[in-house]
């Protein structure tokens, strides 16, 4: 990607963002001229993203997003970095399982909300405390489709998600005026996360989609870019649904 040539001043932090959604958005951030902060798992990578993105503007934390350590040390480096933190990508998430809900290991259900939605909250918390409760800013919790209606199979990151849709809620209205708060709530995107919803059968997943085709990064990245824009200043609380249209397909008839 080619670099703009001038920088927004605005600092982005974008959680689980070695690849995927993740990466989309923060690619759509560096691509206006933001500064960016990526954290995932894995270190290597992680440094690859940056390679990719632009390692003069953008820079890697790694770590578990659940870890409270890792959320505090993230922001503390974006700070020491940047001096500021416009805005915050809660993109982080895990689906390690697969199957009815009645046979969930609530073990497994304890990891994917601490996960999914705990860590959602907790880096909320940082960013808050560290510029955007006196400076103001824009907070974008990255749901799921899943999370506004039933999701057979994959119950747990269902619910998970419809709790970060409230999470959402709860933090525009005591954040506000200064900071913003929306969700996306993306349908199925071709990442390696979702990779099982349409590995081998993408044409037919593909077909259910009024818009013919399954979403890529760059859909989402738009959209965060958007949320977090001057175009977006009197919009918050709201849930995006950004799906292709397959909810066009829930009618009767």
């Amino acid at each position: 990607m080619t670099a703009p040539t001038e920088l927004s001043g605005k600092v982005a932090l974008v959680t689980g963002a070695s690849r995927g959604i993740g990466y989309g958005i923060a690619e759509a951030f560096v691509a206006r001229g933001d500064r960016v902060c990526i954290t995932g798992r894995n270190e290597e990578a992680l440094k690859e993203a940056v390679e990719k993105l632009g390692g003069d503007r953008v820079i890697g934390v790694a770590g578990k997003a659940h870890d409270e350590t890792h959320q505090a040390v993230a922001v503390e480096r974006t700070m020491e970095a940047f001096g500021r933190v416009d805005f915050l990508v809660n993109n982080a998430g895990t689906n390690p399982v697969f199957g009815p809900i009645a046979d969930l290991d609530l073990n497994v259900a304890r990891k994917v909300f601490e996960t999914n939605v705990v860590s959602a909250l907790g880096f909320a918390q940082q960013t808050w405390k560290a510029w955007q409760g006196d400076h103001g800013g824009a907070i974008v919790n990255v749901a799921s489709v899943a999370g506004v209606s039933a999701s057979p199979f994959i119950g747990a990151y269902g619910i998970s998600k419809a709790a970060m849709i409230n999470l959402t809620l709860q933090l525009a209205h005591e954040f506000a005026p200064g900071v913003r708060v929306n969700a996306i709530a993306p349908a199925v995107v071709k990442t390696r996360f979702a990779q099982a919803l349409y590995e081998g059968r993408e044409a037919e997943a593909a077909a259910a989609y009024p818009l013919g085709r399954l979403g890529v990064p760059s859909d989402i990245g738009g959209a965060a870019a958007f949320l977090t824009s001057d175009q977006s200043d009197w919009i918050t609380g709201q849930t995006l649904v950004v799906d292709g249209g397959i909810f066009l397909n829930a009618g009767v008839g």
